[in-house]
């Protein structure tokens, strides 16, 4: 059941049992007008026959009658009795309503003559007796009406401070929200969109972690990396320096010309190999002239570098044949991206080619690593290692990563990334 549904159903339940209730006092009301006026007609009978039947002179008896009977809409006086002076009810007048005056109508009735007149007093004091149960009766309708719905609203919003509960559990870290089953759609509803983002979060930690575990195992791979490099490859270049010039340094007087030149030579030569290794592991840790030479230019040394790898894989490159200044931070993405994708081409995918391109749409740059290999596993791709690298380092630029199958197999990676909003700097006039 939903929440409008039991809030109406509620409501209209009240309206009924309120409607019978008023409609049982007013048909009791109605029984006792009926049985008072029933009484009132039969004592009219009864004291009108008591009249016509007793002595010409005896009206001191007739007005006896007259004042036990308790008579209704009418005043009855005998001959010897002066009219009544009756002052107006301030009700009909304040309502704008005066009842018009009749006067009296003399009657004989047996040997006594009689002076009947109408009299509104007791048919204004039945009405106002019945608005004030009228009154009293909506009086008790409304408390009762707003008594039942404040009840029905707090037990149909209820489950809301559970739902809060649950969301100050992820907020404080909580993998679990820990809510109730709802008997409402409407909250199920909102429970299960809460659950599901208790998923997410949950996913963008573990993504998160994993990315932190990610970036300090890369950090320590690189130092390693690099340790082992200046190790084995300047530590050998420096070494024969080394030896070089302790050579000359003991025999230089014993040295001819062209031993010295000779000596000189092989200097030369090991400190250009050493500023070669030098330039290939700076260029390892970033890409070297990517701001002057343009992202082009350092696209097109990375692809040479995998060509010149023979890694049976035919590389192919796409420029546009313009293409604008991105800016240091985002050719530094786009170089990192494809670099991560295609060593994951060349590890993972089997492919016999891979095409990277690059095209400028209105406001976004676009770049396609594509493959003919083995495509994504059958349940989808994993988002760790490389491929949660490229993530982030597409979220961090503004963009958005698509991975979807390449129309003859393998994968297409695309991603768009918006350009940067050029700068413009005001002339003054």
């Amino acid at each position: 059941m939903d929440l409008r549904r039991r809030l109406l159903g509620s409501l209209c339940l009240l309206l009924g049992s309120l409607l019978a209730m008023t409609t049982l006092i007013q048909l009791y009301s109605l029984r006792s007008d009926i049985r008072a006026e029933v009484d009132a007609s039969t004592r009219l009978v009864n004291v009108l026959a008591a009249a016509g039947s007793a002595p010409a002179g005896d009206a001191g008896a007739v007005r006896a009658l007259f004042a036990g009977a308790g008579l209704r809409h009418l005043s009855i006086r005998t001959a010897d009795e002066p009219p009544p002076q009756r002052a107006a009810h301030p009700l009909p007048a304040w309502l704008g309503f005066a009842p018009p005056d009749h006067g009296e109508r003399a009657i004989r009735i047996g040997g006594q003559l009689l002076y009947i007149a109408p009299n509104p007093e007791s048919e204004i004091g039945e009405r106002l007796h019945d608005t004030v149960q009228i009154w009293i009766t909506l009086l008790f309708f409304s408390g009762t009406a707003l008594a039942v719905t404040w009840w029905c609203a707090d037990r149909a919003l209820s489950p809301v401070r559970a739902l809060e509960a649950g969301l100050h559990r992820l907020a404080r870290g909580e993998p679990d929200p820990a809510l109730p089953a709802f008997a409402l759609r409407e909250f199920r509803r909102v429970a299960d969109a809460i659950t599901h983002l208790a998923r997410t979060l949950a996913d963008a930690r573990g993504a998160q972690h994993a990315l932190a575990r990610q970036l300090i195992t890369v950090q320590e791979d690189e130092r390693r990396v690099l340790a082992r490099e200046l190790h084995d490859e300047m530590g050998q270049t420096l070494t024969a320096l080394n030896v070089t010039a302790t050579h000359l340094a003991r025999h230089a007087n014993m040295l001819t010309r062209d031993a010295v030149a000779e000596c000189a030579t092989d200097l030369r030569r090991e400190i250009r190999t050493c500023g070669e290794q030098l330039r290939a592991m700076l260029k390892t840790l970033r890409p070297h002239g990517l701001h002057a030479a343009g992202l082009a230019q350092t696209l097109r040394e990375l692809v040479l570098g995998w060509r010149a790898r023979h890694t049976d894989i035919d590389f192919e490159l796409d420029l546009p044949t313009h293409l604008p200044d991105v800016g240091e931070q985002l050719s530094l993405t786009v170089y990192r991206v494809v670099q991560e994708a295609v060593t994951n081409v060349v590890r993972h995918s089997g492919a016999s080619l891979c095409v990277v391109r690059l095209a400028v749409r209105t406001g976004s740059l676009v770049l396609e690593v594509r493959d003919d290999g083995r495509g994504l596993p059958a349940e989808g791709a994993t988002w760790h290692g490389g491929l949660l690298g490229i993530t982030e380092r597409i979220a961090m630029a503004g963009g958005q990563l698509r991975l979807v199958a390449g129309p003859a197999g393998g994968l297409r990676l695309l991603a768009t990334l918006p350009l940067p909003v050029p700068e413009v700097t005001e002339v003054p006039a």
